[in-house]
């Protein structure tokens, strides 16, 4: 089962900006170690990058705001 589906609202352990999770990975973690694609905004330039599901934490409702 995975940890975290499309829509997520999630963030690096160690902080940084809110990343919303926009794809889950089927067959490319065996091979490349990467779990979920995540988007957020860097300023105004919009960002995306692949992690791995141990390097993340889901952004609770009270952490949101």
């Amino acid at each position: 089962m995975d940890k975290f589906k499309v829509g997520d609202v999630v963030q690096l352990i160690s902080g940084g900006p809110k990343m919303t999770v926009v794809e889950v990975a089927k067959a490319i973690p065996a091979k490349f170690g990467h779990d979920y694609g995540c988007r957020w905004f860097a300023s105004s330039k919009l960002s995306e990058h692949w992690f791995r599901a141990d390097s993340l934490k889901k952004v609770e409702e009270d952490d949101k705001g």
